[in-house]
């Protein structure tokens, strides 16, 4: 099964994926993505009456409750999400900042310093429509004014990171509520003075084994978890089915919107206050957003509609039947999950429920790293090392550091407050404002990305945005009720990216002011003035035009540079995937006789970065595919574009993907390492000098090669056999005097230190520290 082709199904699935795939995708998809959802059960009518109301005889309370619920999982899951938000995949990946990659695109906006317009040019631009003139006036209008506009960019990335900030504060609060719901059954088994010894220690244990597990990946974790959640929704299901008609057949009434009415006339402002523990039943929703890179639209839709929604209607109704027909309760607890299992299943019921609440915590913590792995890859969150945990499928990725950083809140929230209504309203405020969030990056999708009428954004938001604003305005006015803690953990982590987006947009924009002119380079000659030797100089820069300062300084320090020099940019693009053959763009800098190159490696946010000796192959095979293309009228595809010092670009693709290129075949003294290709139809470039490495280039015997191009090619050939040396140039910024405190603060303190403890460009980890010189420019901004 090629799980890779997934995020390609929201197209037409079952053209890319045979029905197996899918189905094997829905499964998995239960283990992932729908944990948390399927566990809302065990906190859900506990957290509703708390304080706020009281169970009475009347059971108005409670068929109101599932009324809500109800229409809660009906609008929200299920209407908003399966049918609409899915669709708005940026190329089969989903989250609040796929929703802000695929704005950005549509209306040119961009978090990144160094795009450029060949960037446009990429399939995956035009995959989406992001290039489609169809568009209304009001559409028109609305990108003018965010293309123009400093203060609505701004404002438009501010939202998405609060959206973002808040899936990491659920990716901390959801674990915490759903384990220790689970683990507090047990105080309907053993006495109470037992239970409060017991509780916290056991729920600390499960989450600390719940975060140890994330290394093993997700698609491992997947098969572990699927057959956990299945047996979790059939047991809900079954104890609803058989609580309804046990205790009251007639709780299907409920679900009349009448019941809505009737709860909040008599409860007025205590029935409103309630909201904030029902809306913990869509908690987990925006994990089936976040989670499409994973999985398919497809399989997720399947998994909800057929099994996760019938199987939690079930479950609440169940519960509301009991409860219907129980009124005294001799502990706060009797209005939770557990009363309402009869008590000879008990035992097994919250072992289950213990296993599921673990599971319910793996998709948050999923979300989490797919989240924060997109804010880095387009330059609002700090480098961190990504571990790929699949290798047939991108997205499955485990993130250390946040791992550990989530486990130890996760800890801190459950030891501080030890109550499940403090985290029930810290965890809603955390789930509802990441819909909100999600709701107006839709409504501006509909207008910019999918051409829609203007009146249909506005329908859009104002039925699910009012919806939400109830439960929103319910869980906000809960601050000091624990509803503080993701307001402070946002802060915290906006704080982080703003600091990070902000210093990293400063650093370029130094980059750019100090490069150097290309008349300063012709002045100097071929020899660039000093003496060239044998070798690549491979020199790592963030500019995508011009040359950059760092050369400079060194022709100035140094006596002697290497025969060819590249300047080498890899940079990421506001789509989630670039092909292979699409990935390199690569061009000149000077005249020929210079041997200067520019080679721009693009990547998109959820690549993986190659950082073995395979770039370097691609990387040097590219340059000889440009030399090749410059005489022939070329198999390449060729994209002028105009630069600040008029570079000619050309896109090249690796040497897996340009069947027809240029190969490099490298031998030495103990093994040959070549290309699979087919050697008697082609014309071999062979090195005169017999040398412990040995390079040849393949050429296509099709592909007629001049005597000039035939020498620069052996030029290149013999600088590749001399050896690699890379040059990391560190350009790091300070406040100038008479900046401002803050600025200083900013610059000097806050992004100095994110700076240090963030991790490098992936390919350099694999780079030999002998071949490496790293060099630093310091700039006041």
């Amino acid at each position: 099964m090629d799980l890779e082709g997934a995020p390609a199904i929201a197209g037409n699935p079952i053209k890319r994926n045979s029905w197996k795939a899918v189905l094997t995708l829905a499964y998995q998809s239960l283990g992932v993505v729908y944990g948390d959802l399927s566990t809302s059960p065990l906190y859900v009518y506990k957290s509703t009456f708390a304080e706020d109301i009281e169970h009475s005889d009347t059971n108005e309370e409670i068929f109101g409750v599932l009324s809500f619920v109800f229409w809660t999982l009906t609008i929200i899951p299920l209407l908003k999400y399966v049918f609409i938000v899915l669709r708005a995949d940026d190329n089969g990946e989903g989250g609040t900042f796929a929703l802000y990659s695929l704005l950005c695109r549509h209306a040119r906006l961009g978090t990144l310093p160094n795009c450029q317009l060949a960037d446009e040019e990429l399939s995956e631009y035009k995959k989406d429509g992001s290039a489609a003139n169809h568009r209304n006036r009001i559409g028109s209008s609305l990108k003018f004014a965010l293309e123009k506009s400093k203060l609505l960019q701004k404002a438009l990335l501010g939202l998405a990171l609060i959206g973002t900030c808040m899936v990491i504060g659920d990716g901390v609060l959801t674990p915490a509520i759903s384990v220790y719901s689970a683990v507090s059954g047990m105080e309907l088994s053993m006495e109470k003075e037992q239970h409060q010894y017991v509780e916290l220690p056991v729920t600390c244990a499960i989450l600390v084994s719940l975060f140890a597990l994330q290394h093993f990946g997700t698609h491992k974790v997947g098969f572990i978890f699927a057959p956990i959640v299945i047996t979790w929704l059939l047991c809900i299901s079954s104890i609803g089915v058989y609580n309804i008609f046990r205790w009251n057949p007639h709780v299907y009434q409920a679900i009349s919107p009448y019941y809505m009415y009737k709860f909040l006339k008599k409860t007025r402002r205590g029935g409103w206050m309630s909201l904030g523990g029902i809306l913990l039943c869509m908690t987990g929703s925006e994990a089936m957003f976040a989670d499409l890179g994973h999985f398919s639209q497809l399989s997720i839709q399947i998994a909800f509609t057929f099994v996760v929604y019938p199987s939690l209607i079930l479950a609440y109704m169940g519960q509301a039947a009991y409860l219907s027909k129980h009124h005294s309760l001799e502990t706060d607890y009797r209005i939770g999950f557990y009363v309402s299992v009869p008590e000879q299943i008990r035992v097994p019921v919250l072992a289950i429920a213990i296993l599921a609440a673990v599971v319910g915590s793996q998709a948050v913590i999923t979300g989490t790293f797919s989240i924060i792995k997109q804010c880095s890859a387009l330059g609002c969150f700090p480098k961190v090392k990504v571990v790929h945990t699949s290798s047939r499928v991108h997205g499955q990725i485990y993130i250390p550091e946040i791992n550990w950083t989530l486990m130890l809140l996760c800890l801190a929230v459950t030891i501080g407050f030890r109550n499940t209504k403090h985290m029930a309203n810290a965890a809603g405020l955390a789930v509802i404002t990441v819909m909100l969030v999600t709701t107006c990056l839709m409504s501006l999708v509909i207008v910019l990305c999918w051409h829609k009428n203007a009146l249909l954004a506005l329908c859009f938001i104002f039925f699910f945005g009012s919806f939400e604003a109830l439960y929103f305005s319910a869980s906000l006015i809960k601050f000091l009720e624990g509803a503080w803690v993701p307001i402070a953990l946002s802060l915290i982590f906006l704080a982080i990216m703003y600091v990070w987006h902000y210093g990293t947009l400063m650093k370029y924009q130094s980059d750019v002011q100090n490069k150097v002119s290309i008349d300063w380079l012709l002045s100097l000659g071929p020899t660039l003035g000093i003496v060239r030797v044998r070798g690549i100089g491979l020199i790592h820069t963030e500019l995508v035009s011009g040359i950059p300062a760092i050369f400079s300084h060194f022709l100035t320090n140094l006596p002697a540079f290497h025969q060819v020099v590249v300047f080498l940019c890899i940079k990421s693009v506001p789509v989630p995937h670039v092909g292979p053959e699409e990935r390199f763009l690569v061009g000149r800098v000077g005249p020929k006789g210079y041997h200067i190159y520019r080679c721009i490696a693009r990547y998109g946010y959820r690549d993986i970065h190659k950082d073995d000796v395979e770039f370097e192959r691609d990387l040097v095979c590219s340059i000889a595919e440009l030399i090749r293309s410059e005489k022939r009228g070329s198999s390449v595809d060729v994209m002028e574009e105009v630069e600040d010092d008029d570079e000619r670009m050309v896109v090249i693709g690796t040497t897996s993907s340009n069947l027809e290129g240029i190969k490099l075949c490298e031998e030495e003294e103990e093994e040959a390492r070549c290309s699979d290709e087919v050697r008697t139809s082609e014309t071999v470039v062979k090195s005169p000098e017999r040398l412990r490495r040995r390079v040849r280039f393949i050429v296509p015997e099709s592909s007629h090669i001049d005597e000039e191009a035939q020498a620069e090619l052996m030029e290149l050939m013999e600088a590749r056999e001399a050896g690699m040396a890379f040059i990391l140039g560190h350009s790091y910024v300070r406040a100038k005097r008479g900046s401002s405190f803050i600025r200083n603060i900013v610059i000097n303190y806050g992004y100095d230190f994110l700076r240090r403890n963030s991790r490098g460009p992936s390919y350099a980890l694999c780079i030999p520290h002998a071949s490496t010189l790293e060099v630093g420019m310091v700039y006041h901004v």
